[in-house]
């Protein structure tokens, strides 16, 4: 009797539980469904021109269980035999949360996204929001295509997946996987025998990023070809048409090539088409970031020269918000300061900084130093003081590629300035030799040399590490000249074809060893550091009214020396990073020369981690 009773309570329990989980289920085929996390809707006739967000009253929401379609659902869900049935789609295939939409467009052979985020702001705008790109087999791209069929693989736990055949004239038929999520991540992942896709969108620039380095910008009126190979290595952004878009791109380590497309016309009326990608078999991920004035772009006029200048872009919520200008001939990284302020650097000297916000209004003050020539990109790529609910194209790396790999892309290690202060906060604060002779000759000025020794004795230990520091990353730089030579003379003996791309490199990399030759008698020696040491503590151990010009001499001696380890460690650096953008920026119309590229890149980037503050700022 006992047993009797619990077996019917526990049928009673799951005929309840059966029950709640098909109410559940039609709950999510009435219009209410737009509410879910991921919605599965079939069209029930094909759209025909018809973008996805129209004449939406015929669609219907596929549940994730099929059992409310038989006649007595509870039955059919207590019995096993139900299980497993496959969903046959009358129309389109679309997948909607609460950022996009995705459209299987059965007859033109392609996926579209709509993205929903500011709606109505694009030409492309529709019910569904703006169109952000399409995507097609390489091999389907110039022919007719059809999607012959979308097959649900999952339809459950915020998550859709459907696998959706191309077909075509003259080619195999293929397939990929399309993962669908909460979030604002497409993940596509092709069939074998897909090598490549396509992604048409309305991208005015694409943008590598260089976490360490600088980023290369490809724009569609200044490209020598008609197809660019990228060096990109994991990561691509392209900002779209209108200023108000962002196309995130990534992928893991392997052999994918990314090459852009470009529209035929006139130079400068030319556009970048598509992006066309070597998958090489595996996932890539994409994503829209949208907001008004999610980049701009600004011609840099000759009135710019010497004075304020106020933007009309204003920045559209917290971030890093960088552009490049042109720095003593070389493109120069800014991230826009807070505050209208200057700079230093080793090479150009002191200068007023040429990008800063004033609340949320931008400002630019170029000058010969910085002069204003032709175009600055504002973008973003990672958040400072960004608000909670807008992504970064940071943020999506590190979703879509795992700590341990968007650390290696990222490099928070390799971004961190190296120390010169040889007691951290203990020692003299402004740790150079200008800082140094400065702090030293205050004790001079007050006569107080006597009974200071000790603390000049610290702050020439202090003077002497910074020297040593400057020494030892200047010889880096030279080692590293060196092995660039070697390596890129080695590639021109055997691939001649690429000789004249190798030859411009390795006439960038003979310039490190040039500057350190010129500024060698100046930069002095250890043994030199050593005699102005003693000099210097001589004069503190004694007591006379000629000590502070007898300083003052030793002064020009210690800057002498320090302004030109200051010189030759920033061209090092800044010869670099020209040598880091010039091996990608001339790879791009010959296939073959990206390998060497990326070796050249990947060295440079070696080299330039852990800069030296007399180098650039560390977050460039």
């Amino acid at each position: 009797m006992k047993s009797g009773k619990i077996l019917k309570n526990r049928g009673l329990s799951v005929g309840k539980m059966l029950m709640a989980l098909l109410l559940a289920i039609a709950a999510t085929i009435r219009p209410a469904e737009a509410t879910s996390n991921v919605v599965l809707w079939d069209t029930h006739s094909r759209l025909k021109g018809e973008s996805a967000g129209e004449n939406r009253a015929d669609w219907k929401a596929v549940p994730s269980e099929l059992f409310v379609f038989e006649a007595e659902p509870l039955k059919a869900a207590s019995d096993p035999g139900y299980y497993g049935r496959a969903y046959s789609f009358n129309g389109d295939t679309i997948v909607e949360n609460h950022s996009l939409i995705a459209q299987f467009c059965s007859d033109k052979g392609r996926v579209i996204l709509y993205s929903k985020a500011g709606e109505g702001t694009s030409e492309a705008s529709t019910a569904a929001g703006h169109k952000a790109w399409e995507f097609v087999p390489s091999q389907f791209r110039s022919q007719s295509c059809k999607i012959t069929r979308c097959e649900i693989l999952r339809n459950a736990a915020d998550e859709v997946v459907i696998q959706a055949a191309f077909a075509g004239t003259g080619s195999s038929a293929t397939s990929a996987l399309f993962y669908f999520g909460k979030s604002d991540v497409v993940e596509i992942k092709p069939a074998a025998n897909m090598k490549a896709v396509s992604l048409l969108a309305p991208i005015e620039y694409g943008v590598v990023p260089g976490f360490v380095g600088d980023d290369l910008i490809f724009g569609a009126t200044d490209a020598p070809a008609e197809t660019l190979a990228l060096p990109a290595e994991n990561v691509f952004v392209g900002l779209l048409k209108g200023e108000a878009d962002e196309l995130v791109m990534t992928w893991p380590k392997g052999k994918q090539q990314l090459n852009l497309r470009l529209a035929g016309g006139q130079q400068d009326n030319r556009a970048i088409e598509s992006v066309d990608f070597e998958n090489d078999g595996q996932s890539f991920y994409l994503t829209i970031l949208s907001a008004p004035g999610i980049w701009h772009r600004e011609q840099l006029k000759p009135d710019f020269l010497e004075k304020d200048v106020a933007l009309t872009w204003k920045k559209p919520f917290p971030a890093k918000w960088k552009t490049q200008l042109t720095e003593a001939g070389v493109r120069t990284t800014f991230a826009f300061r807070q505050a209208k302020g200057t700079v230093w650097r080793g090479v150009p000297g002191s200068y007023n900084y040429p990008a800063w916000f004033d609340g949320e209004n931008a400002f630019y003050h170029l000058s010969k130093k910085v002069p204003p020539k032709g175009e600055s990109i504002i973008y973003f790529l990672e958040g400072q003081d960004t608000p909670v609910s807008v992504s970064t194209p940071t943020d999506i790396i590190k979703a879509t590629l795992g700590r341990q790999m968007s650390d290696s892309i990222l490099d928070p290690t390799g971004r961190k300035l190296r120390t010169h202060h040889r007691r951290g906060g203990d020692g003299v604060h402004r740790a150079c030799t200008c800082g140094c002779t400065e702090a030293i000759q205050a004790v001079f000025e007050s006569r107080q040399e006597l009974a200071k020794q000790e603390y000049v004795k610290e702050a020439l230990g202090d003077m002497k590490f910074f020297v040593e520091c400057h020494v030892e990353r200047i010889e880096e730089y030279q080692r590293f000249a060196n092995d660039m030579i070697q390596f890129l003379k080695s590639k021109a003996s055997s691939t001649p074809d690429l000789k004249p791309y190798l030859e411009s490199l390795q006439t960038l990399a003979e310039q490190i060893p040039q500057e350190y030759s010129v500024q060698k008698e100046n930069m002095k020696t250890p043994d030199y550091v050593t005699e102005l040491i003693g000099k210097t503590m001589t004069l503190a151990g004694t007591r006379s009214t000629n000590n502070l010009p007898a300083y003052m001499e030793l002064l020009k001696a210690w800057r002498g020396m320090g302004g030109a380890q200051d010189y030759v460690v920033a061209q090092c650096h800044m010869i670099t990073r020209k040598l880091f953008q010039e091996a990608g920026y001339g790879a791009t119309t010959n296939a073959k020369a990206l390998p060497v590229a990326i070796e050249v890149r990947g060295r440079c980037r070696q080299i330039l981690r852990n800069p030296d503050g007399y180098e650039i700022w560390d977050e460039y």
